[in-house]
């Protein structure tokens, strides 16, 4: 296949993970994780992404997302730093999902905040449901690996669904939270 070859009709997982990791370089030798990779990204709306995220923020992010409009909760929640309670995550996740699983299911903009080597802040825009949530996403592995996580805690609803009032209504705002 020519490089800029449109392809049609049904991929083969494997073929669809060699197809999306070629341009990217994908670092993961787990052939099952670059097949779920593969499904999970043919099987939603494309990210309309702004800023500037590493590779690693921009996976955990993608994965929020997909939980989200997957009716997922314990699947966002494995997606949790170590830092919290299992508990709180499962709670905060149920939450999430919740609040803006309807959102996620439609078109969803990232704006990732500054730069992204260590950990970034990052509003969704939900644009089906006029709704933004504030994420922070932070790397958790050891050097070399890619290892990005979320935080999550927010167990109780309110604290879940409010919107952050520092950040634009519409995305476009990307640059520095600091001054918030």
């Amino acid at each position: 296949m020519r490089a800029g070859t449109a392809v049609r009709g049904p991929m083969t997982g494997a073929l669809a993970a060699v197809l999306l990791c070629a341009p990217t370089g994908c670092a993961s030798t787990d052939g099952a994780a670059d097949t779920r990779y593969a499904e999970d990204y043919s099987g939603h709306q494309p990210l309309h992404v702004l800023g500037y995220p590493s590779t690693g923020s921009l996976g955990v992010v993608q994965q929020v997302v997909w939980r989200l409009a997957d009716d997922a909760p314990g699947g966002l929640a494995d997606l949790a730093t170590g830092d919290g309670s299992e508990d709180t995550a499962r709670r905060t996740a149920a939450n999430w999902v919740e609040s803006f699983g309807k959102g996620a299911r439609g078109k969803v903009a990232a704006d990732f905040y500054d730069e992204g080597s260590e950990r970034q802040t990052v509003v969704l825009y939900f644009r089906d449901t006029g709704q933004r949530k504030e994420i922070s996403v932070r790397f958790d592995g050891q050097a070399g690996g890619d290892d990005w996580h979320v935080l999550m805690d927010e167990p109780s609803p309110e604290e879940a669904s409010a919107e952050p009032s520092w950040a634009p209504r519409t995305p476009g705002g990307s640059g520095s939270s600091r001054g918030r």
